[in-house]
């Protein structure tokens, strides 16, 4: 029990710090946004969507647009819904809980899936990668599809493998990805990928930051010492292992 009590205290549904669950600036967001250009009246869907506030930001940039968000968390559905509700879009954005890979519908004008590639089914990491690629392709015919996944930037270190919880195949290099996408029949518009600085950020507002945050409030809670031992295992696996090798990047893409 003390394991899932340490994961809720580290969970980033939880966590007001983190604007989204990925590592990105505002200005990068803004630049994804203006990517994917979603028109007037587009129907959008963000399967693995979390809270959504990359939906809902897609929602606001196009009047009349709606957006599905399709998660299993039910904390991330939670928090989509009430933010959803504050900012006026509770009629143009639905959160679903239900599995990405078993969400039904197609035909959108926008298709988005950030760090939830392994959500589909595949006996390794690229087949599931290429799963989620096929199943985000089903867009309307001319539609885009925002996709981001992690990537390798050079050969990974045993202390990069190790801090993932990785193998070397899990994942490829950026070029391998957007031949993956074009073998399922989307072309890349923009290609970029989160910045050292993107992700120090994330991991400091993220689950090291806050079990740290956590473990200066509470000295004397009984699970003191398991949430800093757990802060310690992702610091070791960040600073002292993927930080240089290991990226996540985002793949504006034409159906």
């Amino acid at each position: 029990m003390s394991a899932e009590e340490v994961r809720a205290i580290m969970s980033a549904p939880g966590n007001d710090r983190l604007t989204w669950n990925t590592p990105l600036s505002e200005e990068h967001a803004a630049r994804l946004i203006a990517a994917c250009d979603p028109a007037p009246g587009s129907r959008i869907v963000d399967l693995g969507s979390g809270w959504g506030e990359l939906l809902m930001r897609l929602v606001e940039s196009a009047p009349g647009a709606t957006g599905d968000g399709v998660e299993t968390d039910p904390d991330a559905v939670a928090r989509g819904r009430r933010l959803a509700e504050e900012r006026g879009l509770a009629d143009r954005v639905r959160f679903h809980q239900t599995p990405a890979a078993e969400w039904p519908d197609g035909g959108y004008d926008l298709a988005v899936s950030i760090g939830s590639s392994h959500a589909w089914p595949g006996a390794t990491a690229r087949e599931s990668t290429g799963n989620a690629l096929t199943a985000l392709a089903a867009v309307r015919p001319g539609g885009r599809v925002l996709f981001g996944e992690g990537i390798w930037q050079r050969e990974p270190t045993s202390a990069a493998l190790e801090g993932l919880g990785a193998a070397p195949g899990d994942y490829g290099s950026l070029l391998e990805l957007i031949r993956l996408a074009e073998s399922v029949g989307l072309r890349a518009l923009q290609v970029t990928v989160a910045d050292e600085r993107e992700w120090d950020l994330f991991e400091s507002e993220g689950p090291i930051g806050r079990g740290q945050r956590w473990a200066l409030a509470n000295p004397d809670h009984p699970l003191h010492a398991e949430v800093t031992a757990e802060v310690d295992v992702r610091r070791t696996g960040y600073y002292g292992g993927y930080r240089s090798s290991f990226t996540l990047a985002y793949l504006v893409l034409s159906a």
